[in-house]
């Protein structure tokens, strides 16, 4: 095994020149296969966070000029991409179509930018691994869908490879920009310039690091307007207990950094990745660089970061290091025989692309695959049903679906319906609303998890249950016991929605 060098002492290769080819090469085959797979769901209203924050926020710049939303709850997720749909909004005007291209456009940028790292990070190896990594991309289930939706991760992700290819390609006052953009889009980014002012304050260049200390205070600038606006740092009391001291539960960051290591090193058959890896990363040379050894620190301090601070633990929130494992990994497969490249590179592609039909035996968010169409599709029918018999009637679900049955703007329906939301739709929860609140209750599947899953286990139950505030969702049988009788119901590849009415 070579020996490496200290870290702030590792050899730097100059950096290549993109040629114009490379460009070309990228629209054809990643830029616009990008768009033609999304084709047919220009149209499709938004789903969860999109309908309860990201969109009404835009809506509230764009129409009222306010950066702290109103027609939401605010919190403190800075407002960068909520800016960039409104400006679109006044060019283009608003709708979904609008907003779904406008993230697209930003998720190419995230393909390119994808292939201008693996080539920087691939110097020294044969073949052309850069082209690779956004294969891998494209066809990655959460990038398939989080690249159309209004929400922070997939941005996150663009502005993180931004700020380390401009770190690399040494355009470092560059670097320090696309570090004010990606903290103005995430706050959890913030880990990524502290990791580049800490490398140059290895190295005793203090000018430079005192650079990376420019995201800090542009982060902080939306801190103290968040608190100005609505007295809280973080926008909101109950956002700031569920991200933080909920989630800071030792027992939920271990199990939290657990979930992380099997979603990026295993799942969707980023195990054979995984073993490339492990096969080649102390013997390929082309790891033992200056970049690499930036590239290995930012990724671990997000995984960190993300799995010690967000109480939902969604996997979304790995987006923006999953380019960087395919990036790794294309690097690996350099340094293995031609039949072992050919066997993994074909497992990896079909096995992602698999994925993203195909729903796994435990519990997922259904953002991470094609279940979030049919989570739409299903609300979508619901909400029409709804706006023709039911109209007059106060209908009581949990959030977000309250948000696009209340607002025309959101995809649901042509006119606001009267709602009443619980943040959940477990038994206790409804059965505390006023009976008098609602005579109509819809009920949904919010959550991937099919009979014969770990739930179904009791030790597990009573873990999630202590640990994470789980319990099971009401029942019909439930439901007869508040005086509600179902009165129609719609199934969808293991999810279903339900409608109970109260009984006269």
């Amino acid at each position: 095994m070579p020996k490496l060098p200290p870290f702030a002492l590792m050899k730097e290769r100059p950096p290549r020149r993109t040629k114009p080819l490379h460009l070309i090469v990228f629209l054809l085959f990643f830029g616009l296969p990008l768009f033609l797979i999304h084709l047919p769901f220009l149209s499709l209203p938004y789903f969860w966070d999109e309908l309860g924050q990201f969109v009404p926020t835009a809506l509230d710049i764009l129409r009222s000029g306010t950066l702290v939303a109103h027609s939401a709850i605010p919190n403190v997720h800075p407002v960068a991409v909520e800016i960039y749909l409104a400006l679109c909004y006044k060019v283009f005007g608003f709708s979904i179509p609008a907003t779904r291209l406008a993230m697209l456009a930003v998720a190419a940028g995230g393909l390119l930018l994808t292939f201008l790292l693996a080539i920087e990070l691939s110097q020294g190896t044969k073949g052309a691994p850069a082209f690779l990594p956004p294969v891998l991309l494209l066809i990655s289930p959460l990038f398939f869908t989080q690249s159309m939706l209004a929400q922070l991760d997939m941005p996150a992700m663009v502005f993180t490879l931004a700020a380390l290819w401009l770190l690399i390609k040494k355009e470092y006052k560059w670097a320090v920009a696309a570090c004010v953009v990606l903290v103005l889009v995430k706050e959890t980014s913030i880990v990524v310039p502290l990791v580049f002012g800490g490398v140059f304050a290895l190295e005793k260049d203090w000018k430079r690091a005192a650079w990376f200390a420019i995201p800090a205070a542009a982060l902080g600038a939306w801190l103290i307007l968040l608190h100005a606006k609505t007295g809280y740092w973080l926008g909101d009391a109950e956002f700031g207990r569920y991200n933080v001291s909920y989630a800071l539960n030792p027992a939920r960051i271990v199990i939290s950094l657990a979930r992380r290591v099997f979603y990026l090193f295993i799942a969707e058959m980023r195990w054979v990745g995984t073993a490339v890896l492990i096969a080649t990363v102390a013997t390929c040379r082309a790891f033992h660089t200056r970049a690499w050894a930036v590239v290995a620190v930012v990724f671990v301090a997000s995984v960190i970061t993300v799995s010690a601070l967000g109480g939902a633990e969604l996997e979304r929130y790995l987006l923006p290091v999953l380019p960087l494992f395919y990036i790794a990994v294309s690097v690996g497969l350099t340094a293995l025989k031609k039949p072992w490249v050919i066997a993994a590179t074909a497992a990896m592609i079909v096995g992602l692309g698999w994925c993203i039909r195909w729903n796994p035996p435990y519990p997922f968010p259904f953002e991470n695959n094609y279940s979030m169409v049919d989570f739409i599709n299903l609300q979508q029918a619901a909400a029409s049903y709804a706006e023709r018999n039911l109209q007059g009637r106060k209908i009581a679900t949990a959030w977000p679906y309250t948000a696009g049955l209340r607002n025309p703007d959101l995809g649901y329906v042509e006119h606001g319906m009267q709602v009443v939301e619980t943040h959940d739709l477990h038994y206790a929860s409804v059965k505390a609303l006023p009976a008098a609140s609602y005579d109509t209750l819809v009920i949904y599947t919010r959550e991937w998890d099919p009979a014969g899953s770990m739930t179904d286990n009791q030790f597990v139950r009573g873990f999630l249950g202590r640990f994470y505030e789980w319990a099971p969702d009401i029942t019909g049988e439930q439901c007869a016991r508040l005086g509600l009788e179902e009165k129609i119901s719609w199934s969808l590849h293991g999810q279903t929605l339900r409608i109970y009415i109260r009984k006269p």
